[in-house]
């Protein structure tokens, strides 16, 4: 166990600059009025699920066109 001298001398630097670390960590993920961690991560989420269905509809509508060139071909239209 400390004692009373030793936390003074030693430990309550020791624990005030992980406090320290702890509150910037902190303010970093939350934000704290500015944008945080969390939030640019869940909006890099959302851009991601949308480009993959914008990437989705044009490989389906390159299918489509390139099935409707080859059943023209096929019927001589």
């Amino acid at each position: 166990m400390c004692t009373s001298e030793q936390y003074e001398a030693i430990c309550k630097a020791e624990f005030g600059g992980l406090h320290a670390k702890l509150d910037r960590l902190d303010e970093a993920i939350r934000g704290n009025g500015r944008p945080g961690v969390q939030l640019r991560l869940d909006r890099l989420e959302a851009a991601d699920r949308s480009r993959s269905k914008l990437l989705w509809i044009i490989v389906g509508a390159a299918v489509t066109l390139a099935g409707s060139s080859v059943w023209q071909k096929v019927l001589g239209g």
